[in-house]
């Protein structure tokens, strides 16, 4: 598990370094979305897979705060009615229902920092405008923000970067 993160920088044209980014915590800038939605009071968002591939559906779920493992199953359920229009977390919308069911994956209580895109005091107008990327950080780094997470049960074991407690000293397994 990344034990620290880095905020990006980017290069003026007279060649001074400035950040691209800065830290961020999800919905509380008073906007809506940035990914997350609402299900009784538990704000859920879809990660994407870590191997890079564009998958069109989530490998995994984050909920912001430390939550139960059975609220963490229903926001993810409710995230895959809401944003993909489909309820199952069994399997991905066209998979075959006669493939073997894995396993609901276990949920983690872990933390992370939240980068946003771009840097307020310099905005860029590029592609990555009004974008976030998440860093798996300990509870002592500054500005870090606790989150339960959860893989998807359809997405290979490896397609998302979620902390293991059984490994990383900074999780612990959700109840």
């Amino acid at each position: 598990m990344t034990t620290t993160y880095e905020i990006a920088t980017r290069e003026t044209d007279e060649g001074t370094l400035e950040p691209a980014e800065h830290l961020w915590t999800p919905c509380a800038d008073g906007k809506e979305g940035h990914g997350f939605i609402d299900h009784r009071g538990l704000l859920v968002t879809g990660l994407d897979s870590s191997s890079g591939d564009d998958a069109l559906y989530p490998a995994g779920f984050i909920v912001l705060g430390h939550q139960t493992w059975a609220d963490t199953i229903e926001a993810a359920a409710a995230y895959m009615a809401r944003v993909h229009g489909w309820r199952s977390l069994h399997l991905y919308p066209g998979d075959d229902p006669a493939v073997l069911i894995p396993r609901i994956p276990r949920a983690v209580h872990a933390h992370g920092a939240f980068l946003y895109h771009p840097h307020p005091d310099h905005p860029c107008s590029c592609e990555w405008d009004d974008t976030w990327r998440m860093a798996w950080a300990p509870d002592y780094q500054p500005d870090v923000v606790p989150i339960t997470a959860m893989r998807h049960p359809a997405a290979a074991l490896k397609a998302t970067a979620i902390p293991n407690p059984d490994h990383d000293l900074f999780a612990n397994w959700a109840l």
